[in-house]
């Protein structure tokens, strides 16, 4: 066993915080993700710095704000020469590997970095580049027909499509990176290691195996509470855009229960990978030295808002994440942590944790209860890289029924168009467009479920303002990227 703490980040695609017993899903039990809770600290408010998966992964491992690393869309991947968690870690004399989604890196001085790379992908799909370090341990044959089943699954309606399977869980994505994560750790046991396991699910496309969505019937589901109106002509024109092709109101309430059958059922065949993951490193010895985050990038509406997917709103389905950090016998266990952080303190507070020096570049801050670092009582998330943006009178010019061709058809504007950003605290959260008809100001303490907007109320004028002076100050401390070079040490030492 080394003397130098492993890594292992388990990162999830498009799960919010509440598809998990753990924030009060009544109905997903989550028990691996209750396992790890009980060995560490669970972070009940844990904020992405972007919904959407680019932004927030090159964000998670530069710990900066995408306006600061400059990656605001899907298309701009890991940006050159900035710095990052895995040089710090390959400099550092660790074996490192990427099984999983990638979706971040791509300049082939990034890629080298990575001792194994495995990049797998949705659908089914091997991400593009081949495998490095270590072959797949099941066969491409058993993969290839999940793919196929991924490509012949049947649209329920224009807007979503979901499917189960009887084919072998190891050949699902779930089941291979979980499977080919316990070899990783058996062949680097003795080595330190820092790996990224990265699951595509619960991302569409909703393909479930069947025993993961059988446990989830229309009598076990409850849904979310659905305001008549929300997104009538008052509504940010933005979000109206939205629901326009994710809504689900007029759907069969079968179809509804049944994508949410899909949607869960991927939550807890991943649950039972982690478990998976858990028991190979309790088994090699190697649980006392290992730290092990487990997060999402982001959410997804899963019937919230009466919606499905995601997009370029702030809503907590979409923003608020799973965030567990444990390290058996080396910080707090069984600490429920209800302080405001992001998924940029992560990189921090791991290297916080081996004794790795952070680069001045990095914006985020060591996660309090892990490490000594004081509590925030807000944090920030943003939207857009200051595009035009995509209105109801555009969405008129494309034919209906508006739906996931239309998501799919507008979806470059759409993620670049405005420069949307967030403040959130514990009990409440504003959003700021500054392009846009209409901000949202939301009481989280009496409206949880963010139904009504309450930004132009007499008597939210304090705190409004209040939220307003964060974002800016927010705006302003973390505009310089990369820092501006200082001095040298001679010119401060003036005695």
């Amino acid at each position: 066993m080394s003397d130098r703490p492993n890594v292992l980040v388990i990162m999830t695609d498009q799960q919010r915080a509440t598809a998990s017993h753990l924030y009060g899903n009544s109905f997903c039990q989550t028990p691996s993700m209750q396992r790890l809770a009980n060995d560490g600290v669970l972070f009940e408010n844990a904020i992405t710095p972007h919904p959407l998966c680019v932004p927030a992964r090159i964000s998670f491992w530069t710990s900066q704000f995408p306006h600061a690393h400059g990656g605001r869309r899907n298309q701009t991947l890991m940006p050159d020469g900035i710095d990052h968690a895995w040089q710090l870690w390959k400099n550092a004399g660790y074996t490192t590997g990427l099984i999983g989604k990638n979706h971040c890196f791509h300049s082939e001085e990034d890629r080298a970095l990575f001792d194994v790379w495995n990049p797998f992908t949705h659908g089914g799909r091997e991400e593009g580049g081949g495998t490095r370090g270590m072959d797949w341990f099941r066969p491409v044959e058993g993969r290839r027909k999940v793919a196929q089943q991924h490509r012949d699954l049947a649209h329920q309606n224009p807007r979503f499509s979901y499917g189960t399977s009887d084919l072998p869980l190891e050949d699902h994505s779930t089941g291979l990176i979980a499977g080919q994560t316990t070899r990783f750790l058996e062949k680097h046991r003795d080595d330190p290691f820092a790996l990224w396991v990265s699951f595509p699910d619960p991302h569409e496309p909703w393909l479930c195996p069947e025993k993961y969505a059988a446990l989830f019937p229309p009598d076990k589901i409850d849904l979310p509470p659905w305001r008549d109106g929300e997104f009538d002509a008052d509504a940010p024109e933005r979000n109206r855009v939205l629901y326009q092709m994710l809504g689900v109101r007029n759907d069969p309430l079968d179809d509804v229960y049944g994508v949410m059958a899909a949607y869960f059922g991927m939550v807890r065949f991943v649950d039972d990978a982690l478990g998976q993951i858990l028991d190979k490193l309790v088994e090699l010895g190697l649980r006392e030295n290992t730290i092990v985050v487990f997060c999402s990038d982001h959410g997804d509406f899963m019937g919230e808002h009466a919606m499905q997917c995601k997009g370029g709103v702030f809503y907590d389905s979409l923003t608020r994440v799973p965030l567990l950090v444990s390290w058996p016998g080396q910080v707090a266990a069984g600490i429920r942590d209800s302080s405001m952080a992001n998924l940029i303190d992560v990189v921090p507070t791991l290297l916080a944790l081996q004794g790795i020096e952070a680069p001045r570049s990095m914006q985020g801050e060591s996660l309090p209860t892990v490490t000594d670092t004081a509590p925030r009582d807000a944090t920030f998330s943003e939207y857009g890289s200051g595009g035009p943006l995509f209105t109801m009178a555009d969405l008129a010019k494309l034919p209906q029924p508006w739906g996931r061709k239309t998501l799919i058809d507008t979806l470059q504007w759409r993620e670049a168009a405005g420069r949307c950003k967030m403040v959130r605290t514990r009990d409440w959260k504003y959003v700021h467009e500054s392009m846009g008809d209409r901000d949202e100001l939301y009481d989280l303490v009496n409206d949880p479920h963010e139904l009504q907007n309450v930004v132009d109320r007499p008597e939210n004028r304090e705190i409004l303002a209040h939220l307003r002076l964060r974002l800016a100050d927010w705006s302003i401390d973390t505009e310089d990227s990369p820092p501006v070079p200082l001095p040298d040490q001679a010119q401060y030492e003036l005695a």
